[in-house]
Protein backbone atom coordinates (compact mmCIF):
# COMPACT_ATOMS: atom_id res chain seq x y z
CA UNK A 1 0.00 0.00 0.00
CA UNK A 2 0.88 3.35 -0.93
CA UNK A 3 0.55 5.96 1.59
CA UNK A 4 0.94 9.55 0.21
CA UNK A 5 3.32 12.20 1.89
CA UNK A 6 0.50 14.77 2.80
CA UNK A 7 -0.99 12.03 4.85
CA UNK A 8 2.02 11.46 6.27
CA UNK A 9 2.38 15.20 6.66
CA UNK A 10 -0.71 15.80 8.58
CA UNK A 11 -0.32 12.84 10.82
CA UNK A 12 2.98 13.99 12.06
CA UNK A 13 1.32 17.62 12.44
CA UNK A 14 -1.38 16.47 14.73
CA UNK A 15 0.40 13.27 16.70
CA UNK A 16 3.75 15.33 16.51
CA UNK A 17 5.97 12.13 15.76
CA UNK A 18 8.62 11.39 13.45
CA UNK A 19 8.05 10.74 9.51
CA UNK A 20 8.61 6.49 10.35
CA UNK A 21 6.26 7.02 13.10
CA UNK A 22 3.61 8.31 10.83
CA UNK A 23 3.95 6.12 7.79
CA UNK A 24 4.22 2.81 10.13
CA UNK A 25 1.15 4.11 12.13
CA UNK A 26 -1.17 4.64 8.73
CA UNK A 27 0.01 1.25 7.13
CA UNK A 28 -1.21 -0.72 10.04
CA UNK A 29 -4.64 1.56 9.93
CA UNK A 30 -5.20 1.07 5.80
CA UNK A 31 -4.40 5.00 6.06
CA UNK A 32 -6.68 6.39 8.42
CA UNK A 33 -5.88 9.06 9.97
CA UNK A 34 -7.73 8.74 13.52
CA UNK A 35 -6.96 4.80 13.87
CA UNK A 36 -3.91 5.93 13.39
CA UNK A 37 -3.71 8.56 15.87
CA UNK A 38 -5.35 6.18 18.57
CA UNK A 39 -2.57 3.64 17.30
CA UNK A 40 0.04 6.13 17.85
CA UNK A 41 -1.83 7.28 21.19
CA UNK A 42 -1.83 3.19 22.49
CA UNK A 43 1.66 2.84 21.86
CA UNK A 44 2.73 5.94 23.50
CA UNK A 45 4.42 7.59 20.83
CA UNK A 46 2.15 11.10 20.53
CA UNK A 47 4.80 13.96 22.00
CA UNK A 48 3.47 17.33 23.14
CA UNK A 49 3.30 20.16 21.34
CA UNK A 50 7.13 21.14 20.79
CA UNK A 51 7.82 24.53 22.16
CA UNK A 52 11.14 26.48 21.70
CA UNK A 53 13.60 26.20 24.35
CA UNK A 54 14.04 30.31 24.93
CA UNK A 55 10.40 30.61 24.78
CA UNK A 56 9.63 28.02 27.37
CA UNK A 57 12.58 29.64 29.96
CA UNK A 58 11.09 33.23 29.03
CA UNK A 59 7.93 32.92 30.21
CA UNK A 60 8.93 30.86 32.91
CA UNK A 61 10.92 33.26 33.99
CA UNK A 62 8.13 36.27 33.44
CA UNK A 63 6.00 33.90 35.89
CA UNK A 64 8.11 33.43 38.32
CA UNK A 65 8.92 37.18 38.76
CA UNK A 66 5.23 38.15 38.56
CA UNK A 67 4.30 35.30 40.99
CA UNK A 68 7.37 36.69 43.42
CA UNK A 69 6.21 40.04 42.53
CA UNK A 70 2.36 39.45 43.97
CA UNK A 71 3.63 37.97 47.21
CA UNK A 72 5.31 40.48 48.17
CA UNK A 73 4.13 43.63 49.00
CA UNK A 74 4.44 47.20 49.15
CA UNK A 75 4.29 49.05 52.19
CA UNK A 76 3.30 52.42 53.75
CA UNK A 77 2.69 53.08 57.27
CA UNK A 78 2.06 55.69 59.47
CA UNK A 79 2.24 54.81 63.13
CA UNK A 80 1.55 51.14 62.81
CA UNK A 81 -1.50 51.72 60.80
CA UNK A 82 -1.16 50.76 57.32
CA UNK A 83 -1.90 53.57 54.70
CA UNK A 84 -1.25 51.38 51.30
CA UNK A 85 -0.39 47.49 51.08
CA UNK A 86 -0.38 46.60 48.04
CA UNK A 87 1.89 43.50 45.85
CA UNK A 88 4.56 44.98 44.28
CA UNK A 89 3.37 44.08 40.81
CA UNK A 90 0.62 46.39 41.18
CA UNK A 91 2.78 49.37 42.88
CA UNK A 92 5.12 48.58 39.74
CA UNK A 93 2.37 49.26 37.63
CA UNK A 94 0.96 52.18 39.21
CA UNK A 95 4.58 53.82 39.26
CA UNK A 96 4.96 53.68 35.56
CA UNK A 97 1.36 54.63 34.87
CA UNK A 98 1.06 57.49 37.52
CA UNK A 99 4.80 58.45 37.48
CA UNK A 100 3.53 61.81 38.99
CA UNK A 101 2.04 61.01 41.51
CA UNK A 102 5.14 58.13 42.45
CA UNK A 103 7.30 61.31 42.06
CA UNK A 104 5.39 63.73 44.29
CA UNK A 105 3.79 61.21 46.69
CA UNK A 106 6.89 59.22 48.23
CA UNK A 107 8.89 62.58 49.30
CA UNK A 108 5.76 63.52 50.91
CA UNK A 109 4.88 60.22 52.39
CA UNK A 110 8.49 60.46 53.72
CA UNK A 111 7.97 64.49 55.26
CA UNK A 112 5.04 63.53 56.55
CA UNK A 113 6.95 60.81 58.40
CA UNK A 114 5.44 57.68 56.67
CA UNK A 115 7.51 54.27 56.45
CA UNK A 116 8.07 53.11 53.72
CA UNK A 117 8.57 48.86 53.81
CA UNK A 118 8.89 45.85 51.30
CA UNK A 119 7.60 42.58 52.76
CA UNK A 120 7.68 39.18 52.08
CA UNK A 121 4.63 37.01 52.01
CA UNK A 122 6.06 35.05 55.00
CA UNK A 123 7.20 37.77 56.57
CA UNK A 124 11.03 37.90 55.88
CA UNK A 125 12.44 40.79 56.06
CA UNK A 126 14.31 42.42 52.74
CA UNK A 127 18.10 44.01 52.78
CA UNK A 128 16.12 47.34 50.77
CA UNK A 129 14.23 47.57 54.03
CA UNK A 130 17.22 48.76 55.53
CA UNK A 131 18.21 51.51 53.05
CA UNK A 132 14.40 52.56 53.25
CA UNK A 133 14.81 52.93 57.06
CA UNK A 134 17.92 54.55 57.10
CA UNK A 135 16.10 57.35 54.04
CA UNK A 136 13.15 57.85 56.47
CA UNK A 137 15.02 58.26 59.39
CA UNK A 138 17.17 60.86 57.73
CA UNK A 139 14.09 62.57 56.33
CA UNK A 140 12.97 62.95 59.73
CA UNK A 141 16.27 64.09 61.25
CA UNK A 142 15.96 66.39 58.48
CA UNK A 143 12.35 67.67 59.06
CA UNK A 144 12.81 67.66 62.50
CA UNK A 145 15.97 70.08 62.69
CA UNK A 146 14.54 72.27 60.31
CA UNK A 147 10.92 72.35 62.71
CA UNK A 148 13.41 73.36 65.60
CA UNK A 149 15.68 76.01 63.71
CA UNK A 150 12.34 77.72 62.35
CA UNK A 151 10.16 77.78 65.40
CA UNK A 152 9.64 80.82 67.28
CA UNK A 153 11.98 80.96 70.17
CA UNK A 154 9.58 81.29 73.43
CA UNK A 155 10.27 83.36 75.79
CA UNK A 156 11.94 85.95 73.69
CA UNK A 157 8.71 87.74 73.02
CA UNK A 158 8.84 91.94 74.06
Amino acid sequence: MSISLERIDLLRERANVSYQDAKDALEKCNDDIVEALVYLEKESKLRPERKSKCEGKFMATVKDILRKGNETKFIIKKDDENIINLPVTAAVLIGIVATPVLVIGLPVALLTKHKIKIEKEDGGDLQINKVLDKVSNAVDDMTDKLRTETAPEQGTEK
